[in-house]
């Protein structure tokens, strides 16, 4: 591995470029604390999407949030112009496209990247570039990728997640009292961004009958967009008049703060299973055709500089079960059986609830 020396002068204004989705904001946090050790005293900005925003709130790491969406018109081009022109001495991509790459040339003379390999489109950005490291998308987990950036300025590397965090849960607990209560709790969150990342509304419920069985209140957790209300809604109806049902209902730092309080999480490959994770509870994670080495969950505590997971076959560490489909073609990295966002994957659809109960009995205790 080439060996890099640190930056000098030491950056006083820095800007990381994170514009994915939820769980990919989150992943790059490790790097942001990272950056924030190593520079105490700097201005530590950040540019994501206005819809991802969210879940860096509370996030004691940065400094300032810069936004744009996700499909910017020629007017948020110039604004967003004016706020990065020449303002800072280092500029950090996280991603290998070409926005953030732009980004980066608008907003430092020096910039470090992620860039694609050499035989995909794309491989000229590295010489416009101060460092860079190649993009691997099938062999490198998420959270080491983000922090291979920290070698090229040699920073040491800080490896834990900072979820969103609320200032005052005391709200929080009056509006649902069933924080405080001595059963405990267990969080379910049903419903993934696409269809292909979907298991099945039967074995939710299953799932949730035992859950409640074993004496812990069930809560549903879920965005506020219609179909995932619906979804939700429709689980709910099938389980226990107790049943909380938060799909909506609250923001992610306020979800982080409940799911933290759990028992127990178990969700589908979505950034709230990466969420929950991060709050260092027991998380059951249920995984199809995503590349486990890339986008498994990132155990609590987990300080090694190599893969948590493998492609292929379940497994628990720290406080991540993932439990994986099965099938010849697991992980396909496609998009369902049928190629698109929309479709079903058979290795969900197959997963049996007793593979989950048996996790469930591991990560909280058989009686």
């Amino acid at each position: 591995m080439k060996s890099y020396p640190s930056l000098q002068p030491k950056p006083t204004k820095i800007l990381v470029i994170a514009m994915r989705y939820l769980g990919d904001v989150l992943l790059t946090t490790p790097l942001l604390h990272s950056l924030r050790q190593a520079y105490p005293d700097a201005q530590l900005d950040v540019l994501v999407f206005r819809n991802t925003v969210s879940m860096l709130e509370g996030n004691p790491d940065i400094s300032h949030i810069i936004t744009t969406p996700n499909r910017p018109k020629l007017h948020d081009y110039w604004q967003l112009l004016r706020k990065l022109f020449r303002r800072y001495d280092l500029a950090i991509a996280t991603q290998s496209g070409d926005r953030p790459f732009l980004y980066t040339l608008l907003a430092s003379p020096v910039r470090i990247a992620v860039v694609p390999p050499k035989n995909a489109t794309g491989w000229w950005k590295r010489f416009f570039v101060r460092r860079w490291t190649e993009f691997d998308d099938d062999n490198t987990h998420t959270v080491l990728q983000h922090l291979k950036l920290l070698e090229l300025i040699d920073v040491p590397k800080c490896f834990s997640l900072v979820p969103p965090q609320i200032n005052d849960a005391s709200q929080l607990v009056r509006q649902f009292p069933f924080l405080v209560d001595n059963a405990g709790y267990a969080v379910l969150h049903p419903h993934p961004q696409w269809t292909y990342k979907q298991w099945t509304v039967e074995g939710w419920i299953e799932i949730g009958l035992y859950l409640k069985k074993r004496g812990l209140r069930l809560v549903l957790s879920g965005g506020p967009a219609r179909e995932e209300v619906d979804y939700v809604a429709n689980i709910q109806r099938q389980l226990p008049e107790d049943t909380i049902n938060l799909a909506g209902r609250v923001s992610l730092a306020q979800l982080a703060t409940i799911i933290a309080q759990a028992k127990l999480y178990i969700g589908p490959d979505t950034g709230i299973t990466h969420l929950a994770a991060a709050t260092g509870i027991p998380v059951i994670a249920l995984y199809g055709p995503t590349n486990p080495v890339k986008w498994a969950p990132w155990p609590a505590g987990y300080n090694l500089d190599i893969n948590p997971f493998h492609k292929t076959g379940s497994l628990q560490l720290n406080n991540i079960s993932l439990i994986q489909g099965q099938g010849d073609c697991v992980p396909c990295h496609l998009e369902g059986c049928d190629k698109h966002r929309q479709s079903r994957s058979l290795c969900l659809d197959t997963l049996s609830p007793e593979r989950v109960k048996g996790a469930i009995r591991r990560a909280v205790g058989k009686e």
